[in-house]
């Protein structure tokens, strides 16, 4: 019976052998980034390429000089000047918003400069990198003060203004969906469209960004006409976008943005920059400025490129205040776009330069 029950039971399988000790290989410390194309493009022709709204007053537009200004072309300045020392050697191409990402991909701009929000779908599908964000914005409605509405909701039936190939197009027809309320989308090809068709009224509301509504705004016969309803429907993060086959250029652009906003955390201004290179003894200054450590040419640039960025174009809060802010036709306040240390703290934040 014995030997019957052990016939009976299976065999045990034999144990696995042990895995092999796979030993990592030594940290030798002499990783050496790939070169980067964009920059030698760049170095090459001696200016950098970037694409722009045609007409956003304090992102992008330009004077009746014909020179760019905002907030959007001082970050592209900001980039020139790290790069190449020289914060005038960029060229500006206005973009619309249905042939910016196709015209970035295709080499006709080294940067998108474009009030361009920063989604999944962008990033993973157009073959893009969104570098850093400059600007926290959310979707709002521009309406006429007479109506007294105080939300968004109230806006039940009415034919509101948007423009074509942006996310608030879709994120207009999801708000009024969600909530079972009706709209007519009255739909344009540009900003400035949208604009004059809500002044003549043609739409009964304006949706876009608040920023961009603002900026509308500040340009319309009777600003004060006007309100931006409390109503905020949606995140919009805004950066500057670069190809996603230049993994050192995207370093650079970044690194120049977080060197703007460490700028304002340290106190460093483009009037004091300079000295502060040379007297300042705290050592996160003294990285920044390209005093100590070798951080630009990590990424194929000189050790000074945040100080002639800081120089030339300023801190995050100068560039800030000059366009969007205190300074300009906005006056928009810093909200979200405060630094994360602020007495009112905002989402602005940049990792460490160390």
């Amino acid at each position: 019976m014995l030997l019957l029950a052990a016939c009976g039971r299976e065999q045990a399988a034999p144990p696995p052998p042990p895995a092999p000790k796979v030993e990592p290989p030594p940290a030798t410390g002499d990783y050496k980034p790939k070169p980067s194309p964009t920059l030698a493009a760049v170095k090459a022709r001696g200016w950098v390429s970037c694409g722009v709204n045609p007409g956003l007053p304090g992102f992008a537009y330009a004077d009746d000089r014909g020179a760019w200004r905002g907030f959007d072309i001082d970050i592209c300045r900001a980039v020139a000047a790290a790069v190449l020392g020289d914060a005038n050697a960029v060229r500006f191409t206005p973009v619309d918003a249905a042939e910016r990402f196709s015209g970035l991909r295709g080499g006709k701009i080294d940067i998108l400069a474009r009030n361009t929000s920063w989604t999944l779908a962008r990033d993973a599908g157009e073959g893009v990198d969104f570098a850093a964000i400059t600007y926290f914005d959310g979707q709002g409605f521009l309406a006429p003060k007479s109506l007294n509405l105080t939300s968004a909701d109230e806006l039940n039936g009415a034919r509101i203004c948007v423009q074509r190939g942006t996310a608030s197009e879709t994120n207009v027809e999801d708000y009024f969906k969600a909530r079972g309320l009706k709209y007519t989308p009255v739909v344009t090809k540009s900003e400035s469209e949208a604009r004059a068709l809500y002044q003549s009224e043609g739409c009964d509301a304006f949706t876009a960004d608040v920023s961009a509504l603002a900026s509308a705004r500040s340009v319309m016969n009777s600003p004060n006409a006007h309100v931006i309803l409390p109503t905020v429907i949606s995140k919009e993060p805004l950066a500057p976008v670069v190809r996603q086959d230049d993994p050192v250029w995207t370093d650079i652009v970044r690194w120049t943005v977080y060197s703007l906003i460490l700028a304002e955390e340290f106190g460093v201004t483009s009037k004091t920059a300079e000295e502060l290179a040379k007297s300042s003894v705290d050592p996160r200054v003294r990285r920044l400025l390209g005093v100590e450590g070798d951080f630009g040419p990590l990424m194929g640039l000189r050790r000074d490129f945040a100080l002639q960025a800081i120089m030339q174009v300023g801190a995050y809060d100068e560039v800030f205040a000059r366009n969007l802010g205190a300074q300009s036709a906005l006056k928009l306040e810093r909200g979200h776009n405060a630094l994360w240390s602020a007495p009112m703290p905002g989402l602005l934040y940049a990792p460490p330069a160390r």
